[in-house]
């Protein structure tokens, strides 16, 4: 407020009178810091704190957590021997603070969810997929162990290719990822960057999650007896 007011130094605007809206509110006494009156989502609002009793919409009670439900009826008896004809409502501030932020709650557990089925679909059609190819290949793979080829060296050959494709799927959806993140944090006065850390990271899960899709199936063609690919072949 005081830098709306002009002014630099909180020392400035002390013992200097204020008015609002027609109305004398008295000498300034002091300047606190800058606070929070809202979501995360919006800069800092200009606060001006008085004792205009006039404008007093709220009551902040502080309460302890034990017999919350007795302590609210005896608040409610209070206001109702005072204030006969007017509601009495109330809400809890860290309920009223959660729900600043309801919707992206929701959509977290709403990409949780579709990201774990996706994933899911991910892999059981990479798993179809070793399937089938470790069935097409079995005669190369029979024949690359009679001469000579180890089990670790058939695993790594089928891995390769697997990664491969995931790099190439990484790099396709990078761009299109920080693309609609970068718009989405621009809807926040208060936002991470976006660094090559958390793409990274993704990569790094991504490679993981395929090696042990196709783990099993890769050791399992690997370690098979290739008398029985040569002769099926």
């Amino acid at each position: 407020m005081v830098r709306k007011l002009g002014l630099q130094h909180p020392e400035d605007v002390l013992r200097k009178t204020i008015s609002f809206d027609d109305k004398h509110l008295g000498q300034i006494v002091g300047v606190v810091k800058d606070f929070h009156v809202s979501s995360l989502k919006e800069p800092m609002r200009a606060v001006m704190m008085s004792t205009w009793k006039a404008k007093y919409k709220f009551a902040n009670i502080k309460l302890r957590s034990e017999n919350i439900n007795e302590t609210l009826t005896a608040i409610n008896n209070t206001w109702n021997s005072n204030f006969a004809g007017h509601d009495f409502g109330y809400s809890f501030l860290d309920k009223s603070i959660e729900n600043f932020y309801w919707q992206e709650n929701q959509l977290s557990k709403l990409y949780k969810i579709f990201a774990t089925i996706a994933i899911l679909i991910s892999c059981l059609g990479l798993y179809g997929f070793v399937t089938f190819m470790a069935v097409q290949r079995t005669k190369e793979i029979s024949i690359r162990k009679v001469l000579g080829a180890g089990s670790g060296s058939i695993v790594f050959l089928m891995s390769k290719e697997f990664t491969v494709l995931v790099f190439i799927a990484f790099a396709i959806a990078t761009p299109i990822a920080y693309y609609f993140m970068h718009q989405w944090l621009q809807g926040y006065e208060y936002r991470i960057h976006l660094g090559i850390g958390i793409f990274l990271l993704a990569l790094i899960a991504s490679i993981l999650v395929a090696w042990i899709t196709i783990g099993h199936q890769a050791i399992k063609s690997a370690i098979a007896n290739p008398t029985n690919g040569l002769k099926a072949e």
